[in-house]
């Protein structure tokens, strides 16, 4: 297995190597241009055809002296304002990001965890979180009060977080109202989230969840209410009800743009379970059809993916988890043991350089990053290093003090269950 990183195999891979040629070019060809009318975009990659809302971030064009810096000094002037801020700054990576990233980064995890380990660090005043917003916002609402968080690019973006946003779920939530009655259904919301629909969960009784706790918050959910309403991801949401023993037939798919969610009130009334249609581009990517490659070119391979990903893959794999749980799993493995794995490529990469005695490939044999997470170049990590270094905060992501307050009521009933991990 090469040990290049996968910016580097995406400069060198033939075309029909990669999911769009687009990978290749510098990420700030997506940002907004002076004097230019400000159009989100999530860009090339995993997430590149989902419609992204009009009210997404956008990045404007960094400094040209940034984008024009080699790789060596950009990494120099990045461990320079690292060493000058000293304690005062935490950087946190998440698994997925890029290895020019995670090489600077204080803490490595899933988002949940990141987040709780940017609030251990008291002494810090500046969190710089190399992830995507939602996992920003949800540092700011774990954070203390003189922490002030820092996302590297704006435009870090998540579309399955995207494919819910408040006013949809406002909407839905009176429409089941109208329906079945708001008392019997209580809301979940997945991490992968925006705060202020943690904070509808935290406000209406409900709570959040992380993949590897989602059983559990499902489980306590359906303790206080006839039905669950769970969002954004349909798989993950599919799957942990498949886990439950929840029948088909009590599963429904709530669609944001169609009156009543495209159901019928017959069909909401057996419904125990109502999935929103939402799911991450990255998942997505993952079929039965690359299950059965894997295990004909390897058939003492153990297949282990994320349960974002779909049902049918889900049921074919031997293994599904969070990505704590598929890091830990392969690291814990026997060296000479084989390992398809179905979640993002920098992650699978990284772990297939770490461990060398075994073999560890990622089920899609086409190179498609997160597509935000890959936004996250070091240029603009030494953009706001050295932003923060002359007093200056950059790309500051704050949330409303009423939305904290909400967003923690759904965090905090999470927490109270037994301890589970993250994305």
């Amino acid at each position: 297995m090469s040990k290049l990183s996968i910016a580097e195999r995406v400069r060198t891979a033939p075309t029909a190597e990669l999911c769009a040629s687009e990978l290749a070019w510098d990420p700030w060809a997506h940002d907004a241009q002076p004097d230019e009318p400000a159009v989100p975009a999530y860009g090339p990659g995993a997430s590149q055809w989902d419609a992204i809302p009009a009210s997404a971030p956008v990045q404007t064009e960094i400094p040209e002296r940034y984008r024009r810096m080699p790789d060596e000094e950009l990494a120099r002037r990045i461990a320079a304002a690292k060493a000058a801020l000293g304690s005062r700054l935490v950087i946190l990576g998440h698994h997925y990001q890029r290895d020019e990233i995670i090489r600077w980064a204080d803490f490595r995890g899933d988002s949940f965890k990141l987040s709780q380990h940017a609030a251990s660090r008291g002494d810090a005043d500046y969190i710089v979180f190399c992830g995507v917003h939602f996992m920003a916002e949800s540092a700011d609402i774990l954070a203390a009060d003189h922490q002030r968080v820092v996302l590297p690019n704006l435009a870090a973006g998540c579309s399955m977080a995207d494919m819910a946003d408040e006013p949809q779920v406002l909407s839905c939530w009176r429409q089941l109202g109208e329906a079945v009655g708001e008392q019997r259904v209580v809301p979940v919301t997945y991490m992968n989230s925006a705060a202020a629909l943690k904070a509808f969960c935290g406000e209406r009784g409900g709570a959040a969840c992380t993949s590897s706790n989602a059983s559990r918050v499902m489980a306590w959910a359906f303790e206080r209410g006839e039905r669950v309403l769970f969002f954004p991801d349909e798989h993950l949401g599919r799957n942990t009800g498949d886990k439950l023993g929840i029948p088909d037939e009590a599963m429904v798919v709530w669609d944001p743009r169609r009156p009543l969610g495209g159901l019928t009130p017959e069909a909401l009334g057996r419904a125990r379970l109502i999935l929103w249609r939402g799911w991450c581009s990255v998942h997505a990517r993952f079929t039965t059809a690359q299950i059965a490659e894997a295990r004909r070119r390897y058939p003492d391979v153990t297949v282990i993916v994320h349960p974002e990903c779909r049902r049918e893959v889900v049921a074919a794999a031997d293994l599904d988890g969070s990505t704590e749980l598929i890091l830990e799993t392969i690291t814990k493995a026997p060296a000479g043991s084989r390992w398809a794995v179905g979640t993002e490529i920098n992650m699978v990469n990284r772990l297939a350089a770490e461990h060398p005695d075994k073999t560890i490939f990622c089920l899609d044999p086409v190179i498609c990053p997160c597509s935000t997470m890959y936004r996250t170049h070091p240029a603009y990590v030494a953009w706001v290093l050295e932003g923060l270094v002359d007093g200056r905060v950059l790309n500051e992501i704050t949330v409303a003090d009423q939305v904290k307050k909400g967003a923690r009521l759904a965090l905090d009933r999470m927490l109270s269950l037994p301890a589970g991990g993250g994305r």
